[in-house]
């Protein structure tokens, strides 16, 4: 006896693009594999030296090639450092006209999505210490300008404050980025999730001297909203402060898949995004939550 079964292409549609949606529908099924192969470029950048940054990063990143990589991610202010105070505004890039330029042909020729860090940008209405992301087209498909900025090293007197929360998609998968203090900020973090991203990319420039609230938050952070987080810092030292290293990624359980040295290190991981699809089933906090209790302001 044949069976002919009618199917609706939305409902395929849905099975495809979303797991979470198969659980409207009670059906057991096992998706296939979706990894993705990332590298981190935990740097020791030279401090004010915009062009060797540069020159730097492009000779890494097509070492890499041959790799075939899906994605790149870069630590924060990686072509000056954090951050040069006198002459800020020379160091600056207008409206991110050079890594549009630089970045757009990296990831074309090399096949790759990259996260390019972050960079002192200049725009109409000031100096933002702002992250640019492209895709394998070479495409610039968004950009973030830090919205935390750090007080005790004065980047509040030198940068205006971004005001927008930023997610995009690579290769079909919806992540978020935010930079370095932001990580202190648990309800920024939790907007994302609830956007509905699966990859947070953190960009910093971390001191040694808080190193293990780095190490902390980052895996903190995976674990109140299911989500993995990439985690790329910088290294060596700028004046009296040592940067810590340390770059890590944390899958949706808390657990540390790689972790990185103090010294400039460039490592490739594998994440699996199934991972997450079998923890958020096995606890479902999002589904739990009281979000009418909550009073934050």
């Amino acid at each position: 006896m044949v069976y002919h079964f009618k199917l609706n292409i939305d409902f395929l549609y849905k099975i495809y693009k979303n797991y979470k949606e198969l659980l409207e529908y009670g059906i057991p099924i096992v998706l296939r594999e979706v990894k993705m192969k990332i590298c981190l470029l935990q740097m020791d950048m030279e401090f004010e030296k915009n062009n060797k940054n540069y020159q730097k990063v492009e000779k890494e990143i097509k070492k890499m090639q041959a790799e075939k990589l899906d994605v790149i991610v870069l630590p924060e202010t990686w072509s000056t450092g954090f951050f040069p105070k006198e002459n800020l505004e020379e160091y600056s890039e207008k409206n991110g006209n050079k890594i549009r330029e630089e970045f757009s042909k990296l990831a074309l020729r090399n096949d790759v999505n990259i996260i390019g860090g972050s960079i002192v940008n200049k725009k109409d209405k000031g100096i933002y210490n702002t992250s640019f992301i492209f895709n394998r087209k070479g495409e610039c498909i968004a950009s973030y300008d830090k919205i935390h900025l750090f007080s005790p090293m004065n980047e509040d007197n030198f940068f205006k404050s971004g005001n927008q929360i930023v997610t995009f998609e690579l290769d079909g998968i919806l992540c978020g980025i935010i930079i370095c203090y932001d990580l202190r900020f648990l309800e920024l973090i939790r907007t994302l999730a609830l956007k509905g991203i699966k990859i947070l990319f953190v960009v910093a420039q971390w001191p040694e001297s808080r190193i293990e609230h780095w190490k902390l938050l980052n895996r903190v952070r995976a674990i109140e909203n299911q989500i993995f987080v990439v985690a790329v810092n910088s290294c060596g030292k700028v004046d009296d402060t040592i940067f810590g290293g340390h770059s890590l990624v944390v899958d949706p359980w808390g657990e540390v898949i790689t972790e990185l040295s103090e010294n400039e290190e460039f490592k490739m991981v594998k994440i699996d995004l199934n991972k997450l699809n079998e923890i958020r089933n096995k606890m479902s906090i999002f589904n739990d939550r009281k979000p009418f209790l909550y009073k934050i302001n």
